[in-house]
């Protein structure tokens, strides 16, 4: 059951104290208020206070062996003449020492925290107990110090102490997320599975946003339910003599045994893999010392050699099958492996050996890892730098193992992006220290053969594997900008959009389009030597079946149109104006952002794009729809496309008898957070009175020359 507070008069003294302070900071509070009701019903309830205090006294008194009936009698009638405003000034001048007071103790209480952190960082957690100790001395309301004294205790491993302070914590508040937090740990460290739980829950309901680490932290209970669970049942299979169990036992003894030759250690591991087969034998294999193999010379000798003979290969391919068979699926076997330095020192070492068996089985053995979160995370942790420069090139291969080195790459950078966005709860006052993405390797992604034209043709879902894994980089803005400096990336994009109406091309295609939307945001001198082709391609997939497709080649042609007025001009020619119009009228609200914002870019610079959108677009229907929209990004590109457009002659008397000039009034007078919507919508106003004048009674009809004038501060020029 969970540790609860031990010294009952503690607590109770605790509480005491705490409801004293709110007292006397309620009554103080009414005595200041400007509200003479307030402050009469204050000095009622100050006066209360006293006498409850007074009898309090005299009955403490009455109950002492001398009759002091005569003397109370004098002391009662003086203390009943005392004026009730000493009395309240007597209460004030109390409280403002205690406030003083408190005031030095929590700057006491602080210095003290620091130390404790300062000990806490340098890993002497019994000296950092001390100082948290000290500090709660000076302040024992201190909910941080509760927690950083329960973190320390954690450390120690006294879990007990850690749920008693994390319990004080939530005293002092009540929705203290890392007590929560802490107090999980701790349950699940004595194996209180539910308490642990119903801790995390808690959390949850206190911080939504906090979802991803109430997962992780579920997980790892019922990873650890499951570790439990697993050893209790294996130990019952031993004790009822299961001839498997017991052989596995037999086999890591023999194993174990020192003097043998490499062939004997071999024929060993080999037939433990075949052995260890289900749930149970990986428990065995792990509660019985399995992963402590490498304490043997002869197979440390042989795993670690640089230059291997044939019998060290045969055995080094045996112990890499014997952990797979350990750590199919068994997330605690993984941890534990990947835990051993030599281990995660020696595997990158192994993969890039040369021998293609202990490849292989290296590759299936890091495959195996990465399957699931937890494995990919212990993955990242290792050296990363060192994975991905021996991943990349494993990948430059032909054969089929170059498929499994991408999925790991994708997974390790997946992970370490993970890892740098978890926040875990640190001591008070405590930063974290994250360890940077090695950026170095953008440089390695245009040997990539996606990036030299090498991959095969069949394998498309590789491509996508190898250009999402690099669109998974542009989360950093530094390897962003690398990567848009790239005319390899560009060229590989380029390439994997000319073949988009196969459907088996579809993911690769959607990759591609996600990785150039991501370089985009970066300028770039690069992207205007590609941004006519690229807007060519995208051009050409706005008619692919695929709706992600379509929206991606929008997107794409909304962010690189600005390169170039060369691409604009090609597009225009090609249609585009019609195409976007058609997408306005039907697609969703991301694809209508990015058709609208396209339009805008074509009108801005081209005049035959004004001119098919006055055409095309039949009163501007659809133009004026969207200043009604929402979305001020959507309002602020048509109120633009719309004063473009009526530079055409004859666009603005297409407008009369419509209610163009109440939406524009609404949107130059509105309060949007873009500006833009202002200007673009005052700017529109405008033109549209300067090009056909009959719209000027209906704008001083709506005050609408107020509303411009004020508007016109957005208009820096027209």
């Amino acid at each position: 059951p969970p540790a609860m507070l031990r010294d009952e008069d503690t607590e109770a003294d605790f509480q005491r104290f705490l409801r004293r302070v709110d007292e006397v900071a309620n009554l103080l509070q009414g005595l200041n208020s400007s509200d003479p009701a307030v402050q009469e019903e204050a000095i009622a309830e100050t006066e209360k206070k006293l006498r409850e205090e007074g009898a309090s006294r005299e009955e403490e008194e009455s109950r002492t062996t001398v009759n002091r009936t005569v003397i109370n009698t004098s002391d009662t009638a003086r203390a009943e003449a005392v004026d009730a405003g000493a009395f309240l000034a007597a209460l004030e001048k109390d409280a403002k020492e205690r406030a003083q007071q408190r005031k030095r103790n929590e700057q006491l209480a602080n210095a003290l925290k620091e130390k404790g952190n300062e000990a806490f960082r340098e890993g002497d957690f019994a000296l950092a107990i001390q100082r948290y100790t000290e500090g709660l001395e000076k302040l024992r309301d201190k909910q941080e110090l509760y927690t950083n004294r329960a973190q320390a205790y954690l450390k120690l491993h006294e879990y007990e102490k850690a749920i008693s302070d994390c319990e004080w914590a939530l005293k002092c508040n009540k929705n203290c997320l890392k007590a929560y937090f802490l107090m999980g740990k701790a349950h699940l460290a004595v194996q209180h599975f539910s308490e642990c739980r119903q801790c995390y829950e808690k959390m949850l309901q206190i911080d939504p946003q906090k979802e991803n680490l109430f997962k992780e932290c579920v997980n790892e209970a019922s990873l650890e339910e499951k570790r439990v669970r697993d050893e209790e049942r294996a130990v019952r299979e031993v004790q009822a003599g299961n001839a498997a169990a017991l052989s596995i036992q037999e086999l890591l003894q023999r194993i174990n045994t020192p003097g043998q030759d490499i062939l004997c250690y071999t024929r060993g591991i080999r037939l433990l893999a075949e052995a260890v087969n289900d749930c149970t034998g990986q428990t065995l294999f792990r509660t019985n010392n399995g992963f402590s193999i490498l304490g043997n010379e002869p197979v440390r000798g042989a795993f670690c050699a640089e230059r291997k003979s044939p019998a060290e290969v045969e055995l080094c391919v045996s112990l890499l099958l014997l952990w797979q068979a350990a750590c199919a699926g068994n997330e605690e076997n993984q941890r534990l492996l990947l835990g051993q330095p030599e281990v995660s020192a020696q595997l990158p070492e192994l993969l890039s050996s040369g021998t293609h068996e202990i490849q292989r089985e290296t590759l299936a053995l890091m495959s195996l890892c990465s399957e699931n979160e937890s494995g990919r995370r212990l993955l990242a942790q290792q050296d990363l730098t060192r994975w991905l420069q021996v991943l990349m090139a494993f990948v430059k291969n032909t054969d089929k193992e170059a498929d499994g080195a991408l999925s790991i790459l994708s997974d390790l950078i997946v992970a370490n992006r993970e890892i740098l966005e978890s926040h875990f709860p640190l001591p008070e006052g405590l930063a974290h220290t994250h360890v940077l993405f090695p950026g170095g390797l953008v440089f390695i992604f245009p040997s990539l053969p996606v990036f030299q034209g090498r991959l095969r043709q069949e394998n498309r879902a590789g491509t996508a594997l190898t250009v999402g894994m690099v669109g998974s980089l542009c989360a950093d803005a530094e390897l962003r900008a690398q990567l848009a400096r790239s005319r390899e990336c560009w060229q590989a994009c380029l390439d994997e959009c000319s073949d988009g109406s196969s459907p088996g091309n579809s993911q690769s295609v959607l990759a591609a389009l996600g990785l150039m939307m991501n370089l985009l945001l970066e300028p770039s001198d690069t992207i205007q030597d590609f941004a006519v082709p690229i807007s060519g391609r995208c051009l050409a997939l706005l008619s692919h079946q695929d709706g992600r497709i379509v929206t991606g080649a929008t997107g794409v042609l909304s962010r690189a149109l600005p390169a170039s007025p060369s691409a604009v001009e090609e597009v225009v020619k090609g249609g585009v104006v019609k195409k976007m119009l058609k997408f306005l009228k039907v697609a969703g609200q991301l694809t209508s952002s990015y058709a609208i914002k396209t339009l805008s870019i074509c009108t801005k610079s081209s005049r035959q794009a004004q001119e098919e959108l006055v055409k095309w677009d039949k009163r501007f229907q659809v133009l004026l729809k969207l200043l009604e929209s929402e979305n001020e990004l959507i309002v602020g590109n048509a109120a633009f496309c719309l004063s473009q457009c009526l530079l055409i002659p004859g666009a603005a008397t297409s407008l009369l008898d419509s209610n163009v000039v109440l939406l524009l009034l609404r949107q130059a007078g509105g309060d949007a957070q873009r500006t833009s919507v202002q200007q673009n919508s005052a700017i529109a106003l405008g033109r549209l009175c300067k090009a056909e004048p009959r719209h000027i009674p209906q704008l001083r009809k709506l005050n609408g020359f107020s509303i411009l004038n004020s508007a016109m501060k957005y208009v820096h020029s027209s």
